[in-house]
């Protein structure tokens, strides 16, 4: 039975007729449509029987125009009565009654009770009759026409650009008419990533497939009193053509009612800008083949089987596409590289990208590169970046001001960081919170999408973001609270570095390697750390310099001068060892000047490959040493001195200065002596190898690889690993240049064994490259080839490397 008590054959009965009719008058549905005054999809409806019940006023205009006689005429309105309601009297109120899903009965509570309902969403034609006046239909043929104007889409954007993947799945969702459960696909993510253009332009792309309406609502997400779901439920309501006195008091009943009456349609309903899972949630179908597309800068992680999707910024070459759409394709790809500047600038956020776009139209005699250079003042680029009613600032300001006073702090004190990334740990020393309680509020700054997750432990700001904190940090806290923050983050952070760094040093650290000869675990553990966190504690160790904490800054210098060994493609050490040399010599102390000078000198002649640099700070080095009788500092600078001569091929001079260190060596007693012993060994070796002197070279290495190997044999760190590995490598060189190819693959190998246990640092690519060599000169071409191949995968796929040995 359909609704009313009619049979599906009654109203079948209608449609066919007025098909048939219309035919027989040779008319189309566009001419009967214009004729009778009604909409053609509402024509269509009717002659596809799915809509029930017309009204008479519309079944009269439709006779009229097809020239009906009085039988034909009752006919068709007898075959459209089986469709309408019984038992409630026609009249105005019937009138105005809901409009009903296919094959749902007519709800009394629908029509009953009045009391309570809002005005909003009144048409025209009841508000100036007045409350006593019979209203008037909602349309002559469609009553959900009139009302979805209401809520019809905005306008499409010409220029939207890329999205494509996503595009591509919201239109994979659609393309099943029947679906097991609603379809609801929740777009979120941080502002201005245009997340209400990607929806309407969705919409209006799925339109065809939905042709019983799309509708956009603002849930008003961000103001400070969002829409509450009984009024969106109310605007819905009425623009899917239900009368004001129809639409029920409370939010549960508006919600059933809105079910019942989007079970059976194809319709797309955008739900913009929400604020909380409560507000949604009422708006969702229950069943049907309609689809919901929300859109909201929170997560709401609450809302339940949903199709979730994060979109983030664009790629660099979807942001210059969309320049090129906007500004024009011709004058974007004439300036390739100021496009591409202009497009970091922006931070591949659509919407400054789109200011910026609009700014070139609105200046077309400007550069590209007058705006880069513009925009380059980060202390002007959130003011540049808005045109109009478009800015990017008030977006973040609007979710900025709906946040806690704890997640604003927490905010503020991110950007304070200097990383781009950066762990709960880290921004906790910033905020004056535990880890735990910073982590919680950084995920829920997730949630409100203001922050993003870079890895599972560590958290990104978006640089534009970063940057309104920053203003905000600068407006709403004291330079007091500013000045206590870094410097409590900044000692906590030195404090970890140096706890990380002394690690490494011979006589700190703990004796023993990992299981299966690998690196320890918490010299594992220290080594990310310090690579991870680099960008934070170089920022401190600057900011401890510039307060005068300079000690601190020596401290920690000398507690990484070890650790540095692993990592001598870095540009940094030569930055932190000048800082700590202009501390020492702030501080007044010559001993610990001589040490740094050192460090310095080392950092010039292994890292910067600057070596005549390198040799004068050797020799102000070696000064300072022997102002001070210090015989180990002075074994270091001779050391540092002869690897700067050998580098300039003066093998005399380099050699008697690595004999004059290890004289100084054997004067002290540490560790720290025992390796530079053999250093200068090695380094006096490899003197003789590049004299052509190989043969020699060999008995000198060997000798300095038993003491190596003896060392490992008594303290197994890495670092006396790394030693081993080192001379072991050029053993292996020193042999290969006397053409002993199995010997050198053998002294190879031999090295790698150590590498190994150090955690594979990027120094060991050398030794890789050399045994394929080897392999080569050997006759074994495929198998070096497999070698190489697998070491360049293996050592690709993890990411930053350790490097090289200091000494």
């Amino acid at each position: 039975m359909t609704a009313g008590g009619g049979t599906d054959t009654d109203t079948n009965g209608f449609s066919r007729l007025l098909a048939g009719h219309r035919v027989a008058a040779g008319l189309t549905q566009e001419e009967l449509a214009a004729s009778a005054g009604v909409s053609l999809r509402a024509l269509g409806d009717m002659e596809r029987g799915r809509t029930r019940g017309p009204q008479r006023r519309t079944v009269r205009a439709l006779a009229e125009a097809l020239g009906l006689d009085g039988p034909q005429a009752e006919a068709l309105d007898r075959a459209a009565q089986s469709g309408r309601p019984r038992g409630v009297r026609p009249g105005p109120a019937l009138a105005g009654s809901p409009v009903r899903p296919r094959g749902s009965a007519p709800r009394e509570s629908v029509v009953g009770d009045t009391a309570g309902r809002e005005p909003v969403g009144q048409n025209a034609a009841d508000r100036d009759a007045g409350p006593d006046a019979p209203r008037a239909e909602a349309s002559s043929a469609a009553p959900d026409e009139a009302g979805q104007s209401a809520l019809a889409l905005p306008r499409d954007i010409a220029d939207f650009t890329a999205r494509e993947e996503a595009l591509a799945l919201l239109a994979e969702m659609a393309e099943d008419e029947r679906p097991t459960h609603p379809r609801v696909v929740l777009i979120s993510g941080q502002p201005g990533l245009g997340k209400t253009s990607f929806a309407l332009h969705a919409a209006h792309a799925l339109a065809e497939r939905f042709p019983d309406g799309q509708l956009s609502l603002d849930l008003g997400g961000m103001s400070p009193q969002p829409l509450p779901a009984r009024d969106a439920l109310g605007q819905v309501l009425r623009a899917l053509g239900v009368a004001d006195a129809a639409v029920p008091a409370g939010t549960e009943e508006r919600a059933g009612l809105y079910r019942a009456l989007v079970r059976e349609r194809r319709l797309v309903l955008v739900l913009d800008n929400a604020a909380d899972e409560g507000q949604v949630r009422p708006l969702l179908p229950g069943s049907g083949p309609a689809v919901t597309i929300v859109t909201s800068r929170n997560v709401l992680p609450g809302l339940e089987s949903v199709h979730r999707l994060n979109l983030d910024v664009l790629s660099p070459a979807e942001a210059a596409g969309l320049l090129a759409r906007i500004a024009g394709r011709e004058r974007i790809e004439a300036a390739p590289d100021a496009t591409a500047e202009l497009a970091r600038l922006c931070g591949y956020l659509p919407l400054a990208l789109r200011i910026a776009g609009q700014r070139l139209v609105a200046r077309p005699q400007q550069p590209v590169a007058h705006l880069v250079r513009q925009l380059a003042a980060e202390e002007n680029r959130l003011d540049l970046l808005e045109t109009g009613d478009l800015a990017v600032r008030p977006a973040f300001e609007l979710s900025y001001r709906r946040l806690p006073v704890e997640s604003r702090l927490v905010l503020r004190r991110c950007a304070l960081t200097a990383g781009k990334d950066f762990t709960a740990e880290i921004a906790a020393a910033y905020a004056g919170r535990s880890a735990a309680r910073t982590e919680l509020v950084l995920e829920q700054l997730v949630d409100a999408g203001l922050m993003q997750a870079a890895t599972p432990d560590r958290y990104r700001l978006h640089d534009l973001v970063r940057l309104y904190a920053g203003e905000r940090l600068a407006a709403d806290e004291t330079a007091e609270e500013l000045a206590e923050a870094r410097t409590r983050a900044g000692r906590w952070i030195l404090g970890r570095a140096a706890e990380f760094g002394l690690r490494f040093d011979p006589d700190h650290a703990t004796d023993g390697t990992g299981t299966g000869g690998s690196a320890p675990p918490h010299l594992t553990e220290a080594a990310a750390w310090l690579e991870y966190e680099h960008p934070e504690w170089l920022a401190a160790l600057h900011q401890a310099q510039r307060a005068g904490r300079y000690r601190e800054v020596v401290d920690t210098a000398e507690a990484m001068h070890w650790f540095s060994d692993r990592l001598l493609s870095w540009g940094i050490w030569a930055e932190v060892f000048q800082l700590s040399v202009d501390a020492a010599r702030a501080i007044g102390d010559t001993r610990v000047e001589a040490v740094h000078v050192n460090y310095l000198a080392w950092t010039h002649v292994t890292c910067l490959h600057r070596y005549q640099r390198g040799i004068e700070l050797a020799t102000e080095g070696l000064e300072l040493a022997r102002a001070v009788g210090d015989r180990e500092q002075q074994g270091w600078a001779l050391t540092y001195l002869a690897s700067g001569l050998r580098y300039l091929q003066r093998h005399r001079e380099a050699t008697d200065a690595f004999h004059r260190a290890a004289d100084a060596f054997a004067d002290v007693a540490n560790r720290s002596a025992m390796i530079g012993r053999l250093v200068t060994l090695r380094g006096a070796a490899n003197c003789l190898r590049e004299s052509g002197r190989a043969e020699e070279a060999v008995e000198s290495r060997r000798r300095a690889l038993a003491g190596a190997l003896e060392l490992v044999e008594r303290w197994s760190s890495p670092l006396i690993h790394l030693l081993a590995a080192m001379t072991a490598h050029e053993l292996g060189l020193d042999r290969a240049a006397l053409k002993r190819w199995p010997a050198a693959e053998k002294a190879y190998r031999q090295a790698l064994v150590h590498f190994e246990a150090v955690g594979r640092p990027d120094s060991m690519t050398k030794t890789l490259t050399e045994l394929g060599t080897a392999l080569i000169e050997q006759g074994r071409a495929e198998e070096a080839r497999e070698l190489l191949t697998e070491a360049l995968t293996d050592l690709s796929a993890e990411g930053p490397r350790s490097a090289g040995a200091r000494h």
